[in-house]
């Protein structure tokens, strides 16, 4: 071999050496912080009946034709909304996961317009208190989430239980679901007041006032809301939209559509709509990513 040969093929091993060595630094540069995360947002209520579930499904849907990747997971207990509102029944829960049955992905269920949903069963309230030994598979299995998807949906039990708080002061962003009714508004701010006391991350809050008469009526009751919250807690909140009443969502949950595919030019479904472009028009900030699915499930587990 000639001596100009070897010069070649050296120059080429040192020119391979260089390039990967400026990959190593280049992986090593990168912060975690912009490592792909799925962005967590709770919706929450503070009773019962005022159109959680089903304003976090047509959420889903509208934030899927937008291109978006959306998983929910249905965190209210027992009572299996989700999939009753798609009109589908899935074969397991986040449970077995738990338990060590099944993985993720077998769990994770296909809902209409290519949304993912995890019906959680009791799983959610087991999350808190998982022992050691399972924390590590726990959380491996569970960062699936954040491989399939660009936004979680965490559809929390209405009220102010310690399980709710745990979901609500874990997630960085929270969607509280008010109807003009002066219980409903109380229980809105109730809640607003015990995640704010609480330890978790403070997350952001963002309203929307549902089944309101007329939008008057809506920014009324977000005006009393931000006034209480400002005054006595000293915290700002955002209000991220007004949903009228509509008989239309009526007939779609007694037909098992969402409202989205069954009535899409109601009233309701455009402002369900106009909700989910406000979303995703609002900057993404560190605060809100926070690690992703998995800062989640380590702020819940504690680990």
């Amino acid at each position: 071999m000639t001596s100009d040969v070897i010069t070649v093929l050296d120059q080429a091993q040192e020119l391979r050496s260089l390039v990967m060595q400026k990959r190593n630094e280049k992986k090593e540069e990168t912060p975690e912080k912009y490592i792909k995360t799925a962005r967590v947002i709770a919706v929450t209520s503070g009773k019962g009946g005022v159109g959680k579930t089903n304003f976090t499904v047509n959420l889903a849907i509208a934030l899927s034709r937008h291109g978006k990747r959306v998983s929910i997971v249905d965190a209210d207990f027992g009572l299996a909304n989700i999939e009753v509102l798609c009109g589908i029944i899935p074969k397991h829960t986040l449970g077995d996961v738990l338990l060590g049955k099944k993985s993720m992905n077998e769990v994770l269920s296909d809902g209409p317009e290519g949304i993912k949903f995890i019906s959680g069963g009791s799983g959610i309230t087991e999350l808190a208190n998982i022992n050691a030994n399972q924390t590590d598979y726990v959380l491996q299995n569970l960062k699936f989430l954040d491989e399939v998807s660009d936004i979680v949906l965490i559809d929390t039990g209405a009220g102010i239980s310690k399980s709710v708080v745990s979901l609500i002061s874990a997630s960085s962003e929270v969607i509280i679901i008010s109807t003009p009714e002066p219980t409903s508004l109380t229980d809105a701010y109730s809640i607003i007041k015990t995640i704010k006391e609480s330890d978790g991350i403070n997350p952001d809050f963002k309203i929307v006032v549902n089944r309101v008469e007329s939008t008057k009526e809506g920014e009324e009751i977000f005006e009393k809301l931000s006034l209480v919250s400002q005054k006595f807690l000293s915290l700002s909140i955002e209000k991220l939209g007004i949903i009228p009443s509509d008989n239309h969502l009526v007939k779609a949950v007694k037909s098992q559509k969402p409202l989205l595919i069954s009535s899409p030019d109601s009233e309701a479904a455009r402002a369900i709509n106009d909700i989910c472009s406000k979303l995703l028009e609002l900057p993404i900030t560190e605060k809100k990513s926070n690690g992703g699915f998995m800062g989640f499930l380590k702020r819940l587990t504690k680990t």
